[in-house]
């Protein structure tokens, strides 16, 4: 069936999504949401066909701007653009992440494998690891270029379909060279197949944060910091929904489509993803609140003879976006030291991620199996990540100031892998079990606290200085792990698991270390709904 039945394959998992998830998802919102700037309450459990409908418009290059009155009425309820808007964007990175999470274990597994990949080669995973951060920097470079000259909404639309071009195109490539025999008889194609599934994998790992960027740095120019305490976890959780609903049903898909059409599938997802996020962008631009608005205000001012505004336009003109944020982050000290936590974060999560994949590898040689296998796992790991999203972090929030909670995660992860390294050589169960307690606290707690620090900040910080933290930073952190670890393996050999969680240990002691730092720097909720004020007052 190959690559042709992606579609099909999306659909089902999209269905089960939609039908299964979501509607627990709105029926939340309509009770309680409360967006927009005259804080009326919202609900979001709306327009379905509105949706197909603007999405026939896009696709035949009809009119997506939006028509309807400034509040619509459902069941008798007044909702507020903003509340439309934010509940688009948010279903955009779901459909975002159901599709990543089909990719990232068919990736895995094509990198792995014995046909296609590098089994047996312990080295090749952290040298790809370390190729993840000069490929995430080459499509930052390509972000900033269309953000500097289209704007937000024109970079989400541009990147979305790149991307997905790309994941398509290579995945049938691998098809047919791999598993169609198509140029057979020339005898680098294997070799080139194994240099493709290399390629794929690091891009693939590449592109995810950029987008979730975008998404996040919409949504945080729309709620106001007190929104975000209560929402930020929610939307979070209806990435982990879309995330569990691919995790589980990844296997049915691959055993129907194959490991390529489980990719192609991707590519599906991010164009459904594109057109939810226009249409977010399309209500923000017709109700007034298009979060690009604050930088062509500053244009404006440069053009009217403010002399502070002239000075930074023209300093931004001719600086390139690394520049930028060297000066947004002396003049922010919080961004700074969020990029230096990040590092050691993302450091932490990649030798736990190493443990697991060679752990997981030894114990299931069969590729299928170690696909299904992951899915499976992430799967699981995203339905924590839901419950403590929906249900423990709002109510949280509202009690405890998130200074405590940036402190409080990482000395979880000193218990636990200070327990961890002193078993000679640890279950596949209780690696797993490490590297989970790890991605639920990222998924749900630190992905909140991340958010909550942009939402008062201003355009520059929200849109430049996030790209550069949450995708430089984030993949730097990996790569420079990864590039440490192969360093280290070549001079001492490869490491064993419980060495592995020596080495962890240590990490997760250099992320309190840069995360109690940060604490300081983080506002109270009071301080950051002053900061909030302040700056949209301008």
């Amino acid at each position: 069936m190959g690559a042709a039945g992606a579609v099909t394959a999306a659909y089902s998992v999209g269905s089960t999504m939609v039908s299964s998830s979501f509607p627990h998802v709105s029926s939340a919102l309509i009770r309680t949401l409360s967006i927009g700037r005259g804080g009326a309450t919202a609900a979001v459990t709306f327009a379905a066909a509105d949706l197909t409908t603007k999405a026939l418009q896009l696709a035949g290059g009809g009119d997506v701007s939006d028509t309807t009155d400034a509040n619509l009425d459902i069941f008798g309820m007044s909702i507020p653009p903003e509340a439309r808007a934010v509940f688009y964007m948010a279903c955009s990175m779901a459909l975002h992440y159901l599709g990543y999470s089909l990719a990232r274990p068919s990736t895995v597994a094509l990198f792995t494998s014995a046909k296609t990949g590098f089994s047996g080669n312990p080295a090749a995973y952290p040298l790809a690891m370390a190729f993840i951060s000069p490929t995430s920097l080459l499509l930052l470079m390509g972000y900033g270029r269309i953000l500097q000259k289209n704007g937000p909404r024109a970079a989400i639309k541009q990147t979305s379909l790149i991307f997905a071009s790309i994941l398509c195109g290579t995945a049938l490539l691998i098809e047919l060279l791999a598993n169609r025999g198509f140029l057979s008889h020339i005898g680098c194609i294997p070799t080139l197949v194994k240099f493709l599934c290399g390629g794929l994998f690091i891009f693939r790992e590449s592109y995810v944060q950029l987008l979730t960027s975008q998404h996040w740095s919409f949504m945080v120019s729309v709620l106001t910091p007190s929104q975000s305490s209560t929402w930020v976890a929610r939307i979070s959780g209806m990435t982990s929904i879309s995330s569990a609903a691919a995790g589980f049903g990844v296997q049915h898909v691959i055993e129907k489509v194959g490991l390529t059409g489980a990719i192609c599938g991707t590519g599906i997802a991010l164009i459904c993803s594109m057109l939810c996020a226009e249409r977010a962008y399309s209500i923000s631009a017709a109700h007034g609140f298009n979060p690009a608005d604050e930088e062509k205000r500053k244009k404006a001012n440069a053009k009217k003879g403010d002399k502070k505004a002239i000075v930074e336009a023209a300093s931004k003109e001719h600086a390139g976006m690394f520049q930028m944020a060297r000066a947004l982050f002396q003049r922010v000290p919080v961004l700074g030291a969020l990029f230096c936590e990040i590092l050691a974060c993302q450091g932490l999560s990649t030798l736990l991620n190493v443990c697991f994949v060679t752990k997981l590898s030894s114990s299931m040689p069969d590729d299928q199996e170690r696909a299904g296998w992951m899915g499976r796992f992430y799967a699981t790991t995203n339905v924590v990540s839901s419950v403590v999203q929906f249900f423990i972090l709002p109510p949280l929030m509202a009690r405890v100031e998130p200074s405590v909670v940036w402190k409080a995660m990482p000395m979880v992860m000193v218990v636990l892998m200070a327990s961890q390294c002193l078993e000679k050589n640890p279950s596949l169960h209780l690696v797993a079990g490490s590297l989970m307690a790890m991605k639920v606290m990222e998924f749900s707690a630190r992905r909140m606290l991340d958010e909550m620090v942009y939402v008062p900040l201003d355009f520059e910080s929200r849109y430049v200085g996030k790209e550069v933290i949450g995708v430089f930073g984030f993949r730097f952190g990996k790569s420079g792990m990864s590039l440490a670890l192969s360093g280290l393996s070549s001079i001492f050999g490869n490491f064993g698991l419980q060495q592995l969680s020596y080495l962890t240990t240590g990490a997760s002691v250099a992320w309190l270390s840069m995360a109690w730092r940060l604490s300081t720097y983080v506002p109270t909720g009071a301080e950051a709904e002053a900061t909030y004020k302040k700056t949209h007052a301008q």
